[in-house]
């Protein structure tokens, strides 16, 4: 069965670190073009941050420029997003999501992992 699985959330400070896993089972993930998302409680949802399939460009909303990185590891069929300078508005359930195509249009059809939540607190 085709499945992505997110890990690596948690409780941190403002100001710390955390790494975030993509992990895909059922598929090669280097084929796909990879999205980060996250949803806040009562908010939409929102594109992170996004790398794409044919040459790895990526692609950052303005409100993580700079502080997340996402990068692939061929060969442990993962992508990662690294996190680094957190702030309390980056609290968030964090999905992965894997399509064909480009950085954009997402939607039910694609896949998408579960999540993994990222609470940044003092």
């Amino acid at each position: 069965q085709v499945q992505l699985v997110e890990s690596g959330g948690g409780l941190v400070q403002p100001g710390g670190s955390l790494r975030l896993s993509c992990a895909a089972s059922g598929f090669t993930l280097d084929y796909y073009t990879i999205g980060w998302f996250r949803q806040a409680p009562g908010k939409e949802r929102e594109g992170v941050s996004c790398i794409t399939s044919s040459d790895g460009s990526t692609f950052y909303a303005d409100s993580v420029k700079g502080r997340f990185f996402i990068s692939r590891d061929k060969g442990q069929n993962t992508v990662y997003l690294q996190m680094i300078s957190l702030k309390p508005e980056d609290t968030a359930v964090y999905y992965c999501a894997a399509k064909y195509g480009y950085c954009s249009g997402w939607d039910s059809q694609d896949y998408w992992g579960r999540g993994t939540l990222v609470t940044v607190s003092s």
